[in-house]
């Protein structure tokens, strides 16, 4: 693996119109209620979260994607060239899941064409090793909590919000990554 590229973590996850139903307060004797309209809208968000080895100064960095229906390969390399934008060439490790999508044979041979990134997969049925899935519970139970949107434009303004909000906060990043017990550092050099 290489020490100078950045490790990203990318995971993908579905929000919809059906409100994420959490705990909240209420004035006694008020049970609160949510309304909404019975829809199925869905959308897909994806979500790399870069953290730099070598040097802790220079990450996190989190690019995020949103889009409606779901992703498969083609939709999928359409964000890994946002990526390869966003780390404007420095090279990448990309760790992902076994999603098929992320192993197809499409998206292996546009993977063999590129020479900034290397992709390493995650292990069978541990998503508690991927720090993104902490970044979606933190979304999830937060800004996208009860929301009971009209339309998929209300998700993806209460998503944006969250996005900003974990941005915003630099310890935020390094605490999901921390939570999965995994450690990002220079390996010591050899006498």
């Amino acid at each position: 693996m290489n020490t100078r590229a950045w490790i990203v973590f990318l995971d993908e996850s579905g929000v919809s119109l059906l409100p994420q139903v959490r705990r909240t307060y209420a004035p006694r004797g008020r049970t609160p209620t949510l309304r909404h309209r019975l829809n199925w809208k869905r959308a897909s968000m994806a979500a790399a979260l870069g953290y730099h080895a070598p040097d802790r100064d220079r990450g996190p960095r989190l690019c995020f994607h949103l889009k409606p229906g779901s992703y498969d390969t083609t939709a999928l390399i359409e964000v890994l060239e946002q990526v390869k934008v966003f780390y404007a060439g420095e090279r990448v490790v990309l760790v992902w899941d076994g999603l098929s999508a992320h192993w197809s044979r499409a998206m292996r041979a546009w993977v063999a064409e590129q020479d900034w990134l290397t992709l390493e997969r995650l292990p069978a049925y541990a998503p508690e090793l991927n720090p993104v899935e902490l970044l979606w519970s933190s979304l999830k139970k937060r800004e996208l909590a009860n929301l009971a949107g009209d339309h998929l434009a209300d998700v993806a303004d209460a998503t944006e919000q969250g996005i900003h909000r974990i941005n915003h906060n630099p310890q935020l990043p390094w605490s999901f990554l921390t939570h999965t017990g995994l450690t990002i550092h220079p390996p010591t050099p050899q006498n």
